[in-house]
């Protein structure tokens, strides 16, 4: 089973990956800040995080630094789900090491999709 790390602080947001990808058989780990990520990293090592840029305590770009200084999630794919969506946001996350960056509102459907292209 593919484990995912969802970090968000939107809790309707949080309920709706949880479902979805549960349901798309994944493990599914929750995390509402990049504090509580990072934590959840120490003992989860997930195929896929998908990480919320605007959160309280530690934002997601900072976040993906910290994961990306961790040579035991080196595999692990990073997707961005913001609803930052300048272009320069945008780049930020990619040059940080996302593998990929979508903007908020978005397709349930989609993101499932592009996940499970990303892991495969």
């Amino acid at each position: 089973m593919k484990k995912i790390l969802i970090v968000d602080d939107e809790p309707n947001i949080v309920m709706s990956l949880e479902y979805t990808f549960k349901k798309n058989n994944f493990e599914v780990f929750i995390a509402r800040d990049g504090q509580e990520a990072l934590d959840t990293l120490q003992n989860h090592h997930p195929d896929i995080i998908i990480l919320d840029v605007m959160m309280p305590m530690v934002d997601g770009y900072s976040t993906l630094e910290q994961i990306k200084k961790n040579p035991e999630l080196e595999n692990c794919k990073v997707v961005f789900l913001s609803a930052k969506n300048k272009e320069q946001d945008i780049q930020k996350g990619l040059a940080l090491g996302a593998n990929l960056y979508i903007t908020k509102p978005f397709s349930l459907k989609k993101l499932v999709e592009q996940v499970q292209e990303l892991i495969n």
